[in-house]
């Protein structure tokens, strides 16, 4: 890069770039399986410019060596260019652990921006080492808020932002969000939903893709559920409470679970169990999304599933007392049901269950949030491109 670049930070190191003056050279970070449904249309979107160079650091965070390449191989993602394989751990574990392995990698690619998504530990590793080092940080799906900071996705959100220097949010309302916590405007672009980029290019290629035993059912006969957050699964009472609705519910209408590993633990270690509910291992994203597209409703603590049943037109039920996409539920199929008793679940199932409608479309929700990404970058770094930044 030129001596001096406008965006390298004031007194932070300095590499001697070997790229040429008009290489952007852009390093991507993922770490778990809700990273790589963002980063797989973006890293297309970059690949297709010849200006930009890009590097995929894969931490290996994500909990099933197996499924991480599933994911990889479902979604099209090249190879990761570099695979610290840090595993699972407590969020110190593996915060410190991305943070001490990725900063040698930094050293030696020298790009000139990281670019991290989402909020999970490997998120602000990444971004906290590029810091430290004085690259650019640029975060994707920056400004989501849950209002909770209990929960420790939240604080990698909030701090990753801060030390961001471009902040790329999915909905204005992170705008706003990033405005209330004293961010420059000029660190903050609108951009869209990048998830949509991947539901929009994968979903004409689903049919058939989902488990045999949904396979024969009529759309919209069954419910689809996905449970992980330790708010739902590492309390006893609250399992027990979500179980039994998911057991009422199966009397009645077919439910499938692909279990996550933790949920899988915790009920064996509080002696809970499934008799009506069909239970499954965890899913590929061409298999889920086929789930997803069919189902009658989704019951889910995933943010990413929000999201997808919005734009899918299926109603959804968000286990959780906060939602940091509170746009899936102003404009889209989402109700949160924030007591996770019995009851309240079964009530909330009542009021949505045959609601399944038309896709609903947020501002900036159109499939094309990643070329939007690849303009913002080279207009930030001065490259002479004739395109709109979609900067709010």
């Amino acid at each position: 890069m030129k001596s001096g670049c406008p965006w390298r930070r004031t007194g932070a190191v300095r590499f001697a770039y070997p790229m040429t003056p008009d290489t952007l050279s852009v390093l991507h970070v993922v770490g778990a399986r809700p990273n790589f449904m963002k980063i797989a249309p973006v890293l297309r979107a970059l690949d297709a410019r010849e200006a930009i160079r890009s590097v995929l650091v894969h931490t290996g965070q994500h909990y099933d060596d197996a499924m991480s390449q599933a994911f990889f191989d479902d979604l099209g993602i090249r190879e990761a260019d570099v695979h610290l394989g840090v595993g699972s751990g407590s969020h110190a574990e593996q915060t410190a652990a991305v943070l001490r392995q990725i900063e040698p990698v930094m050293v030696r690619e020298r790009p000139d921006v990281v670019l991290v998504v989402g909020d999970v530990n490997s998120t602000l590793s990444a971004a906290l080492a590029a810091s430290k080092l004085g690259i650019p940080v640029a975060h994707l799906e920056a400004g989501l808020r849950s209002g909770d900071r209990s929960m420790p996705e939240e604080i990698n959100r909030i701090l990753t932002d801060q030390i961001s220097d471009l902040c790329l949010t999915p909905s204005r309302d992170g705008n706003e969000n990033l405005a209330a916590e004293g961010i420059d405007d000029a660190r903050v672009h609108f951009v869209g939903n990048v998830m949509i980029d991947t539901l929009e290019r994968m979903l004409p290629g689903v049919a058939g893709a989902e488990p045999e035993a949904v396979r024969e059912l009529p759309d919209g006969s069954y419910v689809g559920v996905t449970l992980h957050r330790p708010s739902n699964v590492d309390d006893r009472d609250t399992l027990s409470g979500i179980v039994a609705a998911l057991e009422s519910i199966a009397a009645n209408v077919p439910v499938f679970l692909p279990v996550h590993p933790r949920t899988r633990s915790r009920m064996e270690e509080f002696g809970l169990s499934f008799e009506r509910v069909q239970v499954m291992d965890p899913l590929g994203y061409r298999e889920m999304l086929a789930l997803q597209s069919r189902a009658g409703m989704i019951i889910t603590d995933s943010g990413g599933l929000q999201e997808e049943t919005t734009v899918l037109g299926v109603p959804c039920l968000t286990l959780r007392e906060n939602t940091e996409r509170p746009i899936t539920i102003t404009e889209g199929t989402n109700t949160l049901v924030p007591d996770r008793s019995t009851a309240s679940i079964l009530a909330a199932f009542r009021a949505s269950w045959g609601m399944r409608g038309q896709p609903r479309r947020p501002e900036g929700w159109d499939g094309k949030t990643a070329e939007r990404v690849a303009d913002v970058l080279e207009v930030w770094a001065g490259r002479e491109v004739g395109v709109s930044t979609a900067r709010a």
